[in-house]
């Protein structure tokens, strides 16, 4: 059987060349450069650096982070989340980025074996399975399926019961490997999850199964660990409806919930927290971020080995960003300027999506949610197309890189058939240049059409 591409000739006399075309990259999860705030960035650096009372962000910080970006982030998020209660700046502790947060709250409040499992709603932000590995959780990080609502919750409980059984047999009931400390807690089991605009699926979580969720890990003495780095990129999922500013958060956030819920949290450290990046707000260079929780997590947190001998994670950096939220710089950054650009992007690949691949039977989670955000759109093929082989011929027919959806499995619960994965796939729309986020998604649907011509010409042959 040949196998036919996308690819054109060029014929010049009696020479016949394959004109490749121009590279689509809708894999890569990253800000298109043309979405950076450099100038907002100088402007702040400037602000801050030439005011010599400002010396101190040249040195070591607190453990907790820096003070004025502390207070700025608890009015900024008070305002954007509405809690029954503001924020107070002792709930925040600034980090060097969301990957290296997740990294010190694993080092604080987990023992690598007392601590059972790590739960990881699949498909899931594969790029955490390492961190995880890394603090000792090879092969106890397991896949918890999604439902419609953002989570299978009676798959979880039936898990957790299971794994407090097998503890109760091995006579794990003590941390084993960290010794007591007056500023941590030792969690039992870690649950982690994307709850709004999830990556790589773009589910949000709804609000029953968050409260739900909640009360779980109460009962299991679980963390729930969220990366609630998307919930500001938000627009109406109705192009009709234009552009308009969306200042206030479409679901409360887990930790929010968690301070609020039945009386509020059980013990001093509570049962979630919150992972925030400045990363896809700002610019992921700057490696800033923060983390939300009680107060007592947040101190035992500023007061992991790493913070407390760096003195406080992006110190410089955080001063720039506490300028540019004092002055409000950052806020009118993401609300005019983020979300019509991200909105304007989701519109263009949704167009494209329901003109070129839904008519070929491709799904997707949530398409009828009135409100959209993130980065992602989460798509399966449809009957036993294989989203690898899709992938592989895009890149090599195309020149169009995507992902398949294997790559979001579990590490080592590969074979979890509630979370394999191999009829789904993840387009990126936020890095790629707007005006070939269609031409992408039409390459796409040629290779999708082509593989399902061949795979029905397959099969009659085996016919005959």
């Amino acid at each position: 059987m040949t196998r036919r591409t996308g690819r054109q000739p060029i014929t010049n006399g009696t020479d016949t060349k394959v004109r490749t075309p121009r590279p689509i990259d809708l894999f890569k999860g990253w800000p298109n450069p043309t979405l950076l705030p450099p100038q907002q960035l100088n402007n702040a650096s400037a602000n801050i650096l030439s005011d010599p009372n400002n010396m101190d962000v040249l040195f070591y910080g607190p453990d907790e982070g820096y003070g004025p970006l502390r207070e700025e982030i608890a009015k900024w998020l008070s305002s954007f989340y509405q809690p029954r209660e503001p924020i107070s700046s002792g709930r925040i502790c600034i980090s060097g980025g969301a990957s290296q947060n997740l990294a010190c709250i694993l080092q604080t409040f987990t023992d690598p074996i007392y601590t059972r499992n790590v739960w990881m709603v699949a498909p899931t932000y594969y790029l955490a399975c390492r961190i995880f590995a890394d603090a000792g959780f090879d092969n106890r990080m397991k896949a918890v399926p999604e439902d419609a609502e953002g989570i299978d919750l009676e798959y979880l409980e039936g898990a957790l019961r299971e794994s407090e059984k097998r503890a109760l047999r091995e006579n794990n009931t003590i941390p084993k490997l960290k010794a007591p400390k007056p500023w941590r807690k030792i969690f039992k089991h870690i649950i982690y999850a994307v709850p709004t605009f999830a990556n790589p699926s773009g589910r949000i979580m709804s609000l029953s199964h968050r409260r739900r969720l909640v009360r779980m890990a109460r009962e299991y003495d679980a963390l729930i660990v969220t990366d609630d780095v998307y919930d500001m990129l938000q627009w109406s999922s109705d192009p009709t409806k234009g552009s308009r500013r969306m200042d206030r958060a479409v679901m409360p956030r887990i930790v929010d919930i968690d301070r609020e819920l039945d009386g509020g949290p059980t013990d001093d450290y509570g049962n979630a927290v919150s992972n925030g990046s400045f990363s896809k707000i700002v610019a992921p260079g700057c490696r800033t971020g923060w983390a939300e929780g009680t107060e007592a997590l947040a101190y035992g947190l500023s007061q992991t080995g790493s913070s407390r001998s760096g003195g406080a994670p992006s110190h410089l950096v955080a001063s720039f960003i506490y300028q540019m939220l004092a002055s409000g710089t950052l806020q009118r950054h993401i609300f005019e300027e983020l979300q019509p650009a991200y909105s304007r992007r989701y519109h263009r690949i949704m167009r494209a999506i329901e003109k070129h691949l839904l008519p070929l039977g491709l799904t997707m989670p949530q398409a009828d949610k009135d409100v959209a955000g993130g980065y992602f759109v989460w798509l399966t093929l449809p009957g036993s197309l294989n989203s690898t082989t899709i992938y592989k011929r895009a890149l090599a027919e195309e020149n169009l890189t995507i992902i398949s959806g294997p790559k979001f499995k579990v590490q080592g619960d590969e074979e979890n058939v509630a979370t394999r994965f191999e009829s789904d796939l993840r387009l990126c729309y936020a890095w790629d240049e707007l005006d070939v986020l269609e031409e992408g998604v039409v390459r796409l649907a040629r290779v999708i059409k082509r593989e399902m011509n061949e795979s029905a010409e397959g099969e009659n042959c085996e016919k005959y």
